[in-house]
């Protein structure tokens, strides 16, 4: 939903909708405000008496009454407070808490096309910041708009009571008001729109830097990166004030207004004085709403910063909540597959780049094979096998599986067949048999786990942690080593026992003792499955029962390790020149 494609009301209305399931507390929550309100006016009203029947009249009876009344209103008004603010809150939490379950949910659901196309900072502010903001926009700032208006709306009933000629006088100012309160809003929801925008930029920015500190401390940028990033962040501040400044002009001729108003008022109170409709008590009860009224314009006018940031932010959550999921139309249930694997002439282009990342791509896996795909970088070997979990989707040609294509099957049906282990290890902060048994493995009996420990080679490290398989790992298994979070990962894709393996660039990244613990492993783990692997280092695929080679999207060559190094093409190259790397 880009910006402008939905009027603020059209936002708002959809928002409100979000509400549906805390009707029942918000329905107390009015029942609160329609009694502050009602306080609000029935202190108005004693104020025409206080003063006539105490100061003018000095009549003796109302000496305690009014007293205890007031006492009265103010007990009814406090308790009426402490429910509208306790059920507002719940709803308005409530509301936050659904639409980041939600965004969360949408992003797990999305294409690998639409979720590549967005840095993962920004999504944070989405989830975080982006969903406070629309919880204040549908329940906090709706809270002070309704409290506010019944204030006004209380007090003009007063100042109705008190003189008619007076407030009719006086609402000449209301269309002044009311236009200037839009003009508020319009520049409130541009400026605030923008704000956001700036403020996942400079995440973004501080992610990229903080996360490859190393690599800016090596290469001497931390004076580039700080100046992206102080860039950015001027640019934010900029945008800030500006929504400040516009909040503080508001307030300012909000109150010129009011003074204006006070001024008619007494004018023509006078007027009225004079030709005796209007007594002291009258006068000052005219006074007193007219005050009331002057605070609750202004509170109307600076919650315009609030609803207005949360209407930008709801536009940028329901770009993402609008998007369409994973196309998942398949009906035929596939239990265990066998494994048999069909490329038919598949293409793939990614967007907005003018050669296609594969072209032509046709081949065979059997079950109970390894093939391995080799290339360069950016060949393409990742994005092929991203096909076969359907992260992506061809343009054109077709894959199968045991005969029907992949789009057949359920999208978890499908996915349930595959395990993959690639370069960067998935594991959270929790229990070595938790990462294990992950996902729809969670209910795994703890003797399988330790048996897949033990068939990953992992054992040997697990057994000498403090709690063992009950052991914390650390935030993406930070308390451990790159060999020991790819065991892990082995362990997992073990337990798994899925018919098709894909391992990418499994063991790239290691030293060569964990490399061979690794080997070992996996060597555990391929027997009797469909077996893909993409591979940096030619000498781990030497005994493929097949090889790949991959050159700008195009397959070029295939056969076994021997056959390509007698053809003397691309694959000849790329070993003799990994073979003059190692001697040297």
């Amino acid at each position: 939903m880009s910006d402008g494609a939905a009027s603020p009301w059209a936002l708002y209305r959809r928002l409100l909708g979000l509400t549906g399931p805390y009707r029942g507390v918000l329905l107390l929550a009015l029942v609160g405000l329609l009694l502050e309100g009602a306080a609000a006016g029935a202190f108005g009203l004693l104020t025409k008496p206080m003063v006539d029947e105490t100061f003018v009249a000095k009549n003796p009876e109302f000496g305690l009454l009014l007293p205890l009344a007031i006492v009265g209103i103010f007990v009814v008004r406090g308790i009426a407070g402490y429910i509208t603010d306790l059920y507002m809150a719940k709803a308005a939490r409530g509301v936050a808490r659904d639409m980041r379950v939600n965004a969360m949910d949408k992003y797990l659901r999305l294409p690998g096309l639409r979720l590549d196309a967005e840095p993962v900072p920004s999504m944070l502010v989405r989830l975080g910041s982006d969903s406070d903001q629309v919880a204040q926009a549908v329940v906090d700032s709706a809270k002070i708009m309704l409290q506010q208006s019944l204030q006004v709306i209380a007090m003009l009933a007063v100042m109705l009571y008190a003189s008619w000629r007076v407030t009719l006088a006086v609402l000449l100012l209301g269309p002044a008001i009311a236009w200037m309160m839009d003009k508020v809003g319009r520049r409130y929801r541009r400026f605030g729109h923008r704000v956001q925008e700036t403020s996942a930029q400079m995440m973004l920015a501080a992610d990229q830097a903080l996360s490859n500190q190393q690599e800016v401390k090596v290469y001497g940028a931390r004076a580039a990166e700080l100046e992206r990033y102080t860039a950015l962040a001027n640019h934010n501040l900029k945008l800030s004030l500006k929504v400040e400044a516009t909040r503080s002009i508001a307030s300012a001729v909000v109150q010129l207004t009011g003074a204006i108003g006070l001024a008619l008022l007494l004018f023509f109170a006078g007027r009225e004085a004079l030709e005796g409709r209007l007594t002291a008590g009258g006068f000052v009860q005219l006074m007193m709403s007219m005050l009331a009224i002057i605070p609750a314009l202004r509170q109307l006018t600076n919650v315009q910063g609030a609803l207005q940031r949360g209407i930008a932010s709801a536009e940028r959550l329901f770009h993402v909540l609008d998007a369409d999921d994973e196309i998942d139309a398949g009906t035929r249930p596939l239990a265990r597959a066998r494994g048999l694997i069909e490329f038919r002439d598949v293409r793939l282009s990614y967007p907005d780049q003018p050669r296609p990342a594969l072209a032509g791509i046709s081949f065979t896996a059997r079950p109970g094979t390894v093939t391995a795909i080799v290339g360069r970088s950016g060949s393409g070997k990742s994005t092929l096998v991203k096909l076969i979990p359907r992260f992506y989707e061809p343009d054109s040609g077709k894959i199968l599986l045991d005969g029907h294509p992949l789009d057949d099957y359920p999208l978890a049906d499908l996915r349930r067949q595959l395990a993959m282990v690639g370069q960067q290890v998935m594991l959270f902060d929790g229990t070595v048999a938790a990462n294990v048994a992950y996902g729809e493995l969670r209910d795994a009996h703890p003797d399988g786990v330790a048996r897949a420990l033990r068939d990953a080679n992992a054992m040997e490290f697990v057994a000498q942690l403090p709690e063992g398989a009950q052991a914390q790992i650390g935030v993406k298994g930070g308390k451990l080593s790159g060999g020991q979070r790819q065991r892990l990962a082995i362990a997992r894709a073990m337990l798994k026992d899925a018919p098709i393996l894909i391992l990418d660039e499994a063991t790239a990244a290691l030293d060569n003792a964990s490399e061979r613990l690794v080997q070992d492993a996996l060597a555990q783990l391929i027997p009797d499955r469909t077996t893909l692997v993409i591979a940096h280092r030619l000498s781990t695929v030497e005994h493929a029962d097949q090889i790949l080679v991959l050159d700008d999207g195009r397959l070029v060559e295939r056969g076994t390790h021997a056959e390509l190094l007698a053809r003397g093409g691309v694959y000849a190259q790329l070993h003799a020149a990994q073979f003059r790397e190692q001697g040297a």
